[in-house]
């Protein structure tokens, strides 16, 4: 019984962690349907500290996904598309006491402790108007990161595919 308690705590507990969450801010004064082409912002990729080829995998997902939306990339773009990471390592400590009675059991008989180490990774993508060079939508995506080489190109598509299904806003 407690072994079955405790897999599908961690089944419950991993699979939580899998999903990529998303948010987006824009102007609400701009009107997105004027804009139908796309660059990327060189200066701004160049900055970002990841590896090139993590660059590369962002660069084509957001390529891709821009296309299928039907935008088109040009050297006179009407979007400015830049990106940004950040990570953090994080540190799940959960205690389970399988005690008897209610409260808290100072020996913490018949408990155990799990520790689950992840690093969470945040990716923004920025579109920019181009004329105005002025910020005009940035989408969120918060989840976790892996090192596998195959699943972190799958990771990277679905970040980005989730963080620009939120472009164009939709106005209420």
């Amino acid at each position: 019984m407690k072994k079955l308690f405790l897999l599908s705590f961690f089944v419950a507990l991993f699979s939580s962690c899998s999903s990529i969450k998303v948010y987006s801010d824009y102007d609400k004064k701009v009107d997105f349907t004027p804009y139908k082409t796309f660059a990327f912002y060189k200066a701004g990729i160049d900055k970002v500290e990841i590896s090139d080829l993590d660059k590369r995998r962002i660069l084509n997902s957001i390529d891709e996904v821009l296309t299928a939306k039907g935008f088109i990339k040009s050297e006179n773009p009407d979007l400015l598309i830049n990106f940004f990471t950040k990570e953090r390592e994080q540190v799940d400590v959960n205690q389970f006491n399988m005690g008897w009675g209610w409260g808290w059991d100072p020996w913490m008989w018949g408990g155990n402790t799990a520790i689950n180490r992840y690093v969470e990774g945040t990716l923004f993508i920025d579109l920019i108007d181009a004329r105005k060079k002025e910020l005009i939508w940035q989408g969120e995506g918060i989840g976790v990161l892996t090192k596998d080489r195959d699943k972190k190109e799958e990771l990277i598509k679905e970040f980005v595919t989730k963080i620009l299904q939120q472009y164009p806003p939709q106005k209420k």
